[in-house]
């Protein structure tokens, strides 16, 4: 898309349809034909007119049904079945249509070679074309979509969250990519949630509906008393308003519609948690802590069900000429709050995802300047590691050599799923488990020696700083090979000694990115320099010569980044 520059709807669906193994073969065709006119070939003059739109190349199913009918006279239903001939590839199918498509394109005026030459040139082009209105309507869905994320980004994500409510998986999925596009993602509140996600002020409010137990007339009920009468003051205004509440089922019959469960993950998601002080006798202006809510939600309900029903058989008004108060004011027996921790879990566990923060955002500095691998960037670690491994077996190192070889790094995180097994080889212990981080997570594994030396000491939930490599198996997942448990309050700041630069695979010549060589002599710093190519025979890592170095700043890797022929620049 960078190369083309499209400006056109139609560039779209070409390059939609291109973006496939095969076709992929003809975009650098496509584009030099774009901007390099005099490189368009149509395999016949007559053919401009079908092909002009593609820059000659035929890209559509059906282009070739227009090329067989311009050139052999085939009739539209002719003309699909040759279509289909070609792309089934049977080659004794295809040579009876071969000589029909030459019969026709003699009658036609052409050459028997002329029309051979062309019916050649269909070939793989009947097998690879995409229909064409197929890409036109994925082509205008991806560009409508691409357009409201880049500019209603906010909006965008939360008619996505939207999208997904009746999905347990989608919803944290979603909440990732806004937090990676960098939107907020405000947690469930009373006064402010609606049945579905809505944005307010550039944030997205987080769904009544997204809560695991909550339903749709639940959330319905409460956006409605609070558009008829108001904010909810506190929790007990809201339990006074919201436990009368009644609808009539299906058979005519009366029933509340809040129920315990509904108020409960709203307590353990923090919707209350901005609401209005406690005005009672005996806690004058305190706000309620979420373990005092719920160690009190089953009293304070019974409190409310129990003034509702004197007041409707009008009790109350006994009292009426006096200044007695008819109920005294419930009283909160309080709890101590719950670290921060317990309350993101809590979160998670009924949301599916961290919303109102992170377990790891008191360690963002240690990350930021001592970890050197995140689930972000594992995957460009496992590419250097494959890159490794395949040099060595090219120079014909042997595998014994090879082990414990490779990048250390420094990751961080919080342990969940731990799983410990007895080997076979050895009758020991070992473990396997998964690292949450800020963007993910990271498969680990503990050998015997490493888990006898600290494995007792790691506790599912907790958050470890360990060093290891990366490894990769053929048939398996990336694996984080630890070897050591580090020590968080004395990591070694990270210094940046490495500059690394993904190049894209479509240039041909150094004049091509010339600007990127002049840039590089004319930046000198302390970092080694590192270029990342994909070839058809594998990944490879090219270490430039120590004579050639760069600034480690983000203005000059951003610069970088920005260059032709550039895929992607990191410090390391």
């Amino acid at each position: 898309l960078r190369q083309v520059q499209p400006r056109r709807i139609e560039e779209l669906v070409a390059l939609n349809a291109l973006y496939r193994p095969g076709p992929m073969d003809y975009i650098p065709q496509y584009i030099d034909g774009k901007w390099k006119p005099e490189t368009i070939h149509y395999p016949d003059p007559c053919l401009e007119g079908l092909l002009k739109e593609t820059y000659g190349v035929m890209v559509y199913q059906e282009q070739v049904m227009q090329v067989s009918q311009k050139i052999a006279g085939f009739s539209l239903g002719g003309a699909d079945m040759l279509r289909r001939a070609m792309g089934k590839k049977k080659p004794e199918v295809l040579m009876g249509k071969k000589k029909e498509f030459i019969e026709g394109a003699l009658k036609n005026g052409y050459t028997e070679q002329h029309a051979a030459d062309i019916f050649e040139i269909m070939i793989p082009f009947a097998g690879y074309g995409f229909n064409k209105s197929h890409a036109a309507a994925y082509t205008v869905l991806a560009y409508r979509t691409g357009y409201l994320k880049c500019h209603f980004p906010a909006e965008f994500m939360a008619a996505n969250l939207t999208n997904e409510l009746t999905s347990t998986d989608g919803i944290p999925k979603y909440i990732e990519e806004a937090k990676r596009i960098g939107l907020h993602v405000a947690p469930p509140d009373i006064n402010k949630s609606y049945s579905e996600f809505d944005v307010l002020n550039g944030e997205i409010i987080f769904a009544f509906r997204g809560m695991k137990g909550m339903g749709k007339e639940v959330a319905d009920s409460i956006v409605a008393e609070r558009n008829q009468n108001g904010e909810f003051k506190s929790f007990m205004d809201f339990l006074k308003r919201m436990i009368p509440k009644t609808v009539k089922d299906e058979f005519g019959r009366e029933k509340k519609v809040m129920n315990t469960k509904a108020i409960e993950v709203c307590i353990k998601t923090g919707a209350f948690d901005y609401t209005g002080i406690e005005n009672t006798d005996d806690h004058n202006l305190l706000r309620f802590n979420r373990p005092t809510l719920l160690l009190n939600l089953e009293r304070a309900i019974e409190y409310v069900e129990q003034l509702t029903l004197d007041e409707s058989s009008g009790q109350g008004d006994l009292f009426g000429s006096t200044e007695e108060k008819t109920f005294v004011d419930f009283k909160f027996e309080l709890a101590k709050d719950i670290p921060n921790i317990e309350k993101l879990n809590m979160e998670k566990e009924i949301i599916g995802s961290y919303v109102s923060g992170h377990p790891l955002d008191d360690y963002k500095k240690i990350i930021e300047s001592s970890v050197t691998l995140t689930s972000d960037n594992l995957e460009r670690a496992v590419k250097e590691f494959l890159a490794e491994k395949q040099a060595q077996i090219q120079s014909g190192t042997p595998s014994w050599q090879n082990k414990n070889q490779g990048k250390i790094y420094t990751i961080l995180g919080t342990i969940t799923d731990l799983k410990t097994i007895t080997t076979k080889s050895s009758n020991k212990l070992m473990s396997f488990a998964k690292l949450q981080d800020m963007q993910g997570s990271i498969d680990l594994t503990f050998f015997p020696k490493q888990w006898e030396e600290f494995g007792s000491k790691i506790i599912s939930g907790e958050v470890y700083a360990f060093r290891g490599r990366v490894e990769k198996k053929e048939d398996r997942e990336p694996s984080f090979i630890v070897e050591s448990m580090e020590d968080i309050g004395n990591l070694k700041e990270h210094a940046i000694k490495e500059f690394h630069i993904e190049l894209e695979n479509d240039f041909e010549s150094e004049k091509q990115i010339i600007s990127l060589k002049n840039f590089l002599f004319d930046n000198h710093g302390s970092c080694n320099i590192f270029f990342h190519i994909d070839t058809k025979q594998g990944s490879y890592i090219v270490k430039a010569n120590s004579m050639l170095t760069i600034q480690g700043s983000n203005e000059i890797l951003n610069t970088v980044k920005s260059m032709p022929h550039v895929k992607n620049a990191w410090l390391e």
